[in-house]
């Protein structure tokens, strides 16, 4: 009889398991030597990656994927040759396993202190976007967890081809290749069935829309990790330098359409001259833009549509965005309150008090004061790779790199206490 769904993810449940205690005994030198076996064999095999990504570039053509999904489904040989660079970063970062902090003594003489460990085995659900496969990978050995991958059946051809890359190079440094795991089962019932594998997942992580993060969120049964979709903003301010705005604009909404960072709401102040406008419009025009405004943006600029409630709440994802011009900092403040996603916000000012204004009273994950949201990355941040961007408030938030991929435990030393 065939193995039902379910068995076969707790058989891999298994097996992950078992590959995560082999990992946690590994010290430094061991995963690192492990992560430059994947890099060789990440280089060896570029040709079957690169092949595997035409197909889900034609099958994602046929499917009629946005620009801004295919862009991030592309691979290409410099794309693959960055990827084997991020290998090499977190080889040189830190390893947050072992470290032991606020170490004290006791009255009774105990000696306590809190040392980092592993999460044990971790599942990220993701979608079309096959980076995150080598990501996830990389940044699971470094800090010592075995990592499950259940990626979207978009790239499913460039993930498999990825991840066996990654494990031919675990095999090749003579470990346990089910420290990564692939689920090649990329229907919706292996994703549900994988949010209720409690006793074999302690962490998952879902990386993706807005609909997959709310059905994990929702429907899961074991530990989540929230990453959240990118209603990003930028808030040009009365004082803001128009050349520095519109530079800003430009990079966060056009360099990558179709990354959770990029601008996806732009607020401008009522003062703001036709120059700012001028310059505006010839972005919008130079990259086809649609733009959903409020009945003032559509007073300025010709060609806008107006803008409702979802426009202002929408990650766009593409080569569109909603647009409101406002009277005052506090009802940017408060637009952004009401409809950011929580992930990176921005402000364009020469204004002080503004600025720290604008640090304190935006609750966001990122808080930006004249830069670009397109800098919330992993490897940006100095952690060579991300799990996602987390916009929840416990645990972790902002890019999950390696040191939120650990936990914690007490350790006491003593010598021979008994508790009376």
């Amino acid at each position: 009889m065939e193995r039902s769904l379910r068995r076969e993810l707790e058989i891999l449940g298994e097996k992950a398991k078992v590959a995560s205690r082999e990992l946690s005994k590994l010290g430094s030198k061991g995963k690192n030597e492990i992560l430059k076996y994947i890099k060789k064999a990440l280089i060896d095999n570029m040709n079957n990656i690169l092949e595997a990504n035409v197909i889900d570039m034609e099958n994602g053509r046929l499917m009629d994927l946005s620009e801004g999904l295919l862009d991030r489904l592309f691979l290409d040989s410099s794309r693959i040759e960055s990827m084997a660079s991020s290998i090499d970063t977190v080889i040189e970062l830190e390893d947050p396993i072992g470290e032991i902090e606020n170490m004290k003594t006791l009255e009774n003489g105990l000696v306590l202190g809190k040392k980092s460990v592993p999460i044990g085995v971790i599942a990220i659900i993701y979608e079309a976007r096959p980076n995150v496969t080598l990501d996830a990978a990389i940044l699971g050995l470094k800090s010592s967890n075995a990592i499950i991958l259940r990626g979207g059946k978009e790239a499913f051809n460039s993930n498999k081809a990825i991840a066996d890359a990654i494990r031919e190079g675990i095999k090749n440094s003579g470990h346990n290749e089910n420290m990564v795991i692939l689920v090649e089962d990329t229907t919706r019932e292996s994703s549900t069935e994988l949010m209720k594998l409690r006793g074999y997942i302690d962490l998952l992580i879902p990386r993706g829309s807005a609909n997959l993060i709310n059905s994990v969120v929702e429907n899961a049964k074991v530990p989540t990790l929230e990453t959240g979709v990118g209603n990003c903003h930028v808030y040009v301010d009365e004082s803001a330098k128009i050349e520095m705005a519109l530079n800003i604009i430009e990079n966060a909404k056009t360099t990558r359409v179709g990354v959770c960072n990029a601008m996806e709401s732009l607020l401008v102040h009522k003062s703001l001259s036709d120059e700012f406008y001028k310059g505006l419009k010839k972005i919008i025009d130079e990259y086809n833009i649609t733009v959903y405004g409020c009945e003032l943006s559509r007073a300025k600029l010709d060609g806008i549509k107006e803008a409702t409630e979802e426009e202002y709440a929408r990650e766009y994802l593409d080569y569109a965005m909603s647009m409101k011009i406002v009277d005052n900092f506090q009802e940017a403040v408060e637009h952004i309150y009401k409809y950011s996603s929580g992930h990176s916000d921005v402000i364009v000012t020469e204004n002080y008090e503004n600025a720290m204004k604008f640090l304190n009273e935006v609750d966001s994950a990122c808080v930006y004061v004249n830069a670009s949201s397109r800098f919330t990355d992993g490897g940006e941040f100095g952690k060579g790779a991300e799990m996602g961007i987390s916009t929840q408030k416990l645990h972790a938030r902002g890019p999950v790199g390696l040191k939120e991929l650990t936990s914690t435990k007490y350790v006491i030393l003593g010598n021979g206490q008994i508790r009376k």
